[in-house]
């Protein structure tokens, strides 16, 4: 990451002097990059994808794609920053092995390219972080088997594995198990349209956690040309169709992750003050667009216009009472804004995150109560009581969103010391420069928002 040394292992987290005030840009929504580049890649025909976010999730996929041979050419202006390239031009050719897939500790990476190297005319290994092997793949692992295909991976249901591709795979009905993560099903439905009999996916498990990602999975096919058959679009409760077809080359241009606004909205909100992000679409699948009603519930209120959403704090931080299990990823952040509300909050519904890029609710629980907070985790989330919260060092166990959340506390927490900040390259290029410049124009006369007692 640019700005960070390499050697640095703690970053001091910025206290703002006051309410801070700033337009934000927000780069490109990485989990709309990642499956438009699959989407891509399994097209007929060559397609666009401007302003896609250049992070190292997006990077690590691109660069798969490119080893099974599908051509990915950037195109950028020689005044484009470093976080967004101007264009991608994504060429489908003929999916090919031996390849060797680096996924780090990418979810869509390691989920939605299994069922891709199984169209592959060769064998493709993947391999990635430690961390990565801890992850869950036995969803799509299984359900591939099922399909037609023959995958390596020593019962373990996780990393490092190898798929041996015969150039087509049958396709046809599969049950899954998608308790652990949605992408389960994204990634077979992503691949879908080119399995000989497409698929019909019945998903098995008693909970389904983050379904506006497979509403953004089913829209992007649509949006592809594929026909697919939802449970939201009148289908049967928990059965997506897939029908056989080719996908359209097409020429997108990517949403602003809105989930990677949570941080600065938040400042917003712990500061008093106010933060537009341009662009921020009128109807979207992301997640991230729930942060309007969750921060408004927490006390700040918001305008949606020509301009993008404008986030205005109030001075007060109020507790909440959640469930965030369809947007489990902004749980970080909203739990540090709940360490600093006037009064108790109950995040529900999110007992996956224990499988993500760390179990997260036992770092936030952890960290939160090392910096003086009282939280507690429950069988399916945690309890924020707020204290009064002191400096120290929080750990962020190579997760992204916990090192933005930590953010958050050090606006006004003197003395957070974020331990590798660099993390927040995966989704968040730069994103130290993008909080310092919004910082640099905070109102000094402005008074912060009060922590709880």
């Amino acid at each position: 990451m640019t700005g960070i040394p390499a050697d640095t292992a703690h970053w001091p987290a910025p206290t703002a002097s006051g309410a801070v005030d700033a337009n934000v840009t927000v780069p490109g929504s990485k989990s709309v990059t990642n499956r438009a580049l699959v989407l891509a890649a399994l097209a007929s025909e060559p397609g666009w994808l401007r302003r896609p976010l250049r992070s190292r999730d997006t990077l690590l996929m691109a660069e798969a794609l490119r080893a099974l041979g599908v051509g990915i050419e950037e195109v950028v202006s020689s005044s484009a920053s470093s976080t967004a390239g101007e264009a991608w031009r994504v060429i489908p050719a003929g999916l090919h092995g031996p390849a060797r897939v680096d996924v780090g500790n990418a979810g869509t990476v390691m989920r939605f390219l299994p069922p891709v190297a199984a169209l592959a005319d060769g064998p493709v290994t993947f391999d990635g972080d430690p961390r990565s092997h801890e992850r869950p793949l036995h969803g799509v692992i299984d359900a591939l088997r099922a399909l037609g295909a023959r995958i390596d991976d020593e019962g373990r249901g996780a990393l490092p594995m190898t798929v041996h591709g015969s150039g087509s795979l049958a396709g046809g009905r599969v049950n899954v198990d998608a308790s652990s993560s949605s992408q389960f099903i994204s990634a077979l439905l992503l691949s879908a349209p080119r399995f000989n009999q497409g698929v019909e996916l019945r998903h098995t498990g008693a909970t389904l956690p983050s379904l506006p990602h497979i509403r953004m999975t089913v829209d992007m096919l649509r949006l592809a040309g594929a026909k697919v058959d939802s449970p939201e679009g009148g289908g049967e409760p928990n059965v997506w169709r897939v029908d056989p077809s080719a996908l359209l080359g097409r020429d997108l241009t990517i949403e602003p992750d809105l989930s990677n606004a949570a941080p600065f909205l938040a400042a917003a909100l712990v500061t008093g003050g106010r933060v537009t992000v341009p662009d921020w679409p009128t109807h979207t699948t992301q997640p991230g667009d729930a942060l309007r009603e969750i921060f408004t519930r927490m006390g700040g209120k918001y305008t949606l216009d020509e301009r993008g959403l404008t986030f205005t704090g109030t001075g007060r931080i109020q507790g909440i009472d959640a469930d965030l299990h369809e947007v489990g990823e902004l749980t970080p952040v909203i739990a540090a804004v709940a360490a600093l509300a006037d009064s108790e909050s109950v995040l529900r519904g999110i007992a996956h995150l224990r499988l993500h890029e760390t179990d997260r609710l036992a770092a936030l629980a952890k960290e939160l109560n090392e910096l003086g907070g009282d939280v507690t985790e429950t069988e399916d989330g945690l309890r924020i009581r707020p204290r009064t919260l002191r400096g120290g060092v929080f750990h962020t166990y190579e997760d992204h969103r916990l090192a933005t959340a930590a953010a958050v506390l050090g606006l006004v927490v003197e003395g957070v010391l974020v331990e590798n900040v660099a993390t927040t390259a995966k989704t968040l290029p730069d994103f130290p420069q993008l909080w310092a410049g919004m910082l640099s124009r905070a109102a000094s006369g402005d008074a912060l928002a009060e922590q709880g007692a």
